[in-house]
């Protein structure tokens, strides 16, 4: 049996299991006769198939569950992945998402991982903001001179390691925006990418007045972030704000590949590489992200913007 130091508890979860485990020293570095013993506890709980890879899986998950309400974080293969999980919203990003991906982003760089990962579940990478986050609650914190927008924002800034953005769907808004913060960005085929800011009369944020016309030119920046063009993953890939596109058929395969290669790569000059490239504009982002949420507060309290709400929840509530 387990050394009187491991700790199991399983507990059983609807049709799913959430396996929980505390082991106090490391399997990966225990014999294989340790291995099947720890695994035969979770048999003799009912459930008989379960292998080792399984437990660490159900740990994993398990752990995420508990911890976060609309994301799916995990770290394997020196890959920290932190998935957007709101499937049946289209991943919106609402208030407990902006809080939760902040708090994930802190703990992804102080890891093990060597690079970060930020992708989707489902269909959609995400539709942007949860329009349902205009109320009088977030009234109240839009007050407080945007800081909350702007902190969030900073934290793509100031992030340490490699990140990496894998969109598997259709992208608004500000899962838009800030991908001008991220180092790499793959997409399947069948991504599009949106930023329909003027039709809520609002403006730009995550830095994108300043990245995007840097990454593919005035003219064409312009075309989405001040006429709400909507580009195909083929376009955004030839204006320079998708690194690569995927078929979408293999797009999952093809792209885990390349980042498990990356994650093999020297930790430490990887960071310290990364910095550097940041330093250059870091001060000038920060700028950038205090001006776009001095506007977004002004533009909230415009008498045009809360018109465009009302208008929006009225038709919301006809549906």
């Amino acid at each position: 049996m387990p050394d009187s130091g491991d700790r199991i508890n399983v507990i059983g979860h609807g049709a799913c299991l959430i396996a929980t485990a505390q082991v106090w020293t490391s399997l990966e570095h225990r014999k294989l006769g340790s291995h099947m013993e720890f695994c035969a506890v979770f048999r003799s709980r009912g459930f008989p198939r379960l292998t080792l890879f399984d437990v660490k899986e159900e740990v994993a998950s398990a752990s995420s569950k508990c911890k976060y309400e609309t994301l799916q974080v995990s770290t394997e293969d020196n890959i920290t992945k932190i998935m957007l999980n709101r499937p049946m919203k289209k991943n919106a990003v609402n208030l407990v998402m902006y809080r939760e991906i902040m708090q994930a982003l802190e703990e992804a760089a102080k890891d093990d991982s060597v690079i970060t990962v930020v992708t989707g579940s489902g269909d959609y990478y995400s539709s942007g903001n949860d329009l349902n986050n205009f109320t009088e609650n977030l009234e109240q914190i839009i007050k407080n001179n945007g800081e909350w927008i702007k902190n969030f924002v900073n934290h793509f800034i100031d992030f340490p390691k490699p990140l990496v953005a894998v969109v598997n769907g259709p992208a608004l808004g500000i899962s838009v925006t800030l991908l001008g913060l991220f180092d790499s960005v793959y997409a399947t085929n069948r991504a599009t990418f949106q930023t329909p800011f003027i039709q809520l009369r609002q403006t730009p944020e995550g830095c994108s007045t300043y990245t995007f016309p840097k990454i593919m030119g005035t003219a064409k920046a312009n075309e989405m972030l001040l006429f709400n063009k909507k580009l195909t993953a083929r376009e955004a890939c030839a204006q320079g704000l998708v690194t690569e596109v995927f078929p979408d058929q293999v797009f999952q395969e093809e792209v885990w590949r390349k980042l498990k290669a990356f994650a093999s790569l020297p930790k430490n000059s990887l960071a310290l590489s990364k910095q550097l490239i940041r330093s250059v504009e870091k001060e000038k982002l920060y700028a950038v992200n205090s001006q776009e949420c001095e506007q977004i507060v002004k533009k909230y309290f415009s008498k045009e913007s809360m018109n465009a709400f009302k208008s929006f929840f009225q038709k919301k509530s006809k549906m």
